[in-house]
């Protein structure tokens, strides 16, 4: 799952989680990569306020995501231009994404699909 939804807009920013969730549920595989706006949800006090509109807060989204060890990456450019700190990402077991790691998930996503 990508996004690039951030708080602006929560019920479109809790997307990803929500749907990563429904889909690990169902037995399939997930992994997250969050760039632009959507780096801000890594922040605690941002995912803390986020109420998607006929959904869970984020928040209690995001501890199942973390419970259930779904990887999240967050932009590591994305993240520094919005000072979302290594600190941040260890609240939700989340890393540093980059291109070649995002490329990576594209590959590994059209790999099982095919399969």
């Amino acid at each position: 799952m990508k996004s690039a939804w951030g708080s602006d807009d929560p019920t479109k920013a809790a997307f990803p989680f929500l749907h990563g969730d429904a889909l690990s549920e169902a037995g399939h595989e997930v992994q997250i990569f969050l760039l632009g706006e959507a780096v801000s949800l890594m922040r605690k006090s941002v995912a803390n306020a986020v109420v998607p509109v006929g959904w869970p807060p984020l928040s209690e989204v995001l501890n199942k995501i973390v419970t259930k060890k779904i990887p999240i990456y967050a932009c590591g450019a994305c993240s520094r231009a919005r000072g979302v700190t290594e600190a941040d990402l260890a609240e939700y077991d989340a890393r540093f994404g980059n291109p070649k790691i995002f490329v990576s998930l594209i590959e590994w996503a059209d790999k099982v699909i095919t399969e």
